[in-house]
């Protein structure tokens, strides 16, 4: 599928141009430190709202009290405990068998797309969520790394760490598909990109991800224009890969075509993630980080399992 399209009148074509190919490798590192901020504070959101992935399990730090249910085994009470009430209560662990995460964001020239109609461009918006989410996971007791560029981890500075190794990547971080080694067993993927590629290319980097049964999920960021075809009359389109463009003397005969073509692109791309069990969630660059970054947190506290 070509590259999103821009709409353009002579005194703003150039900017917008070099905005729709994307950004190099000293801009990316410039604008990092701004996005890690965003990020931290995103992060803080979800952790508000989820309150974290601490859950019930076998481990040795305390959670919390609950009652004691009838059926269990006596010697799962806490008498202390119980002994300040009329009840009974057992005594809960926090699970801690921590999981590995592999985190892949698109740093490739369609990322860099960003129309009037969104709040940043779709790079920034995917790196943000990625770096949030990596922190919300480390917060959780979870060992995250990038798909071929680091080791799993869990440390307090994450996103720095992850920023880092992203600017460290260089080009080798720019192309539009994830890296197709397969998994560990029982890892989880977090894909995050507009997915605006071959998706039977796409499909076989999923199924060797996926060999040794890895769970995963598929971010797909896009920005409204790329939605909605909101162009009319003589527009540019240009694809974000090359240097090729395309003149249209009115765009909007164009929209029907447009928006089903996406719509079977968008079906294609559902159907390659099932095939594998990922799931697939979209995200639009109008709308707030949180809300996508929180909406993924309950998918990942669900556990990603494969179907």
């Amino acid at each position: 599928m070509a590259g999103p399209a821009v709409s353009t009148e002579a005194f703003d074509i150039a900017e917008r141009l070099a905005r729709a190919r994307g950004v190099d490798a000293a801009e990316l590192a410039g604008r990092l430190p701004d996005i890690v901020i965003r990020a931290r504070e995103v992060a803080a959101t979800v952790v508000h709202g989820a309150h974290g992935r601490r859950r019930a399990g076998t481990g040795e730090n305390f959670w919390q009290f609950r009652p004691f249910g009838a059926g269990e085994a006596a010697h799962r009470i806490d008498w202390r405990r119980s002994a300040r009430d009329d009840r009974l209560f057992v005594r809960e662990r926090e699970w801690e068998a921590a999981h590995s995460y592999f985190l892949w964001m698109d740093c490739s020239p369609s990322m860099g797309f960003v129309s009037s109609l969104a709040l940043e461009p779709k790079l920034d918006r995917a790196l943000t969520l990625g770096l949030a989410l990596a922190d919300v996971l480390m917060r959780g007791g979870e060992r995250i790394g990038l798909l071929g560029l680091t080791h799993p981890m869990s440390t307090r500075d994450i996103i720095e760490r992850l920023a880092q190794a992203l600017v460290s990547a260089g080009a080798s971080a720019r192309g539009e598909l994830p890296e197709g080694a397969a998994l560990p067993g029982g890892a989880k993927a977090l894909l995050i990109s507009d997915f605006l590629c071959d998706p039977q290319a796409l499909a076989e980097r999923l199924a060797a991800l996926a060999g040794n049964g890895a769970a995963g999920a598929l971010m797909m960021i896009a920005d409204p224009a790329e939605e909605t075809f909101p162009f009319e009359g003589e527009t540019i389109f240009l694809d974000t890969d090359s240097r090729a463009t395309l003149r249209a003397g009115r765009a909007q005969s164009w929209r029907d075509a447009y928006v089903e073509r996406l719509a079977r692109h968008r079906d294609e791309i559902a159907r390659a993630a099932a095939a594998v069990g990922f799931s697939l969630h979209i995200h639009r660059t109008d709308r707030p980080a949180a809300e996508a970054a929180l909406s993924l947190s309950f998918a990942l506290a669900s556990g990603l399992e494969r179907v």
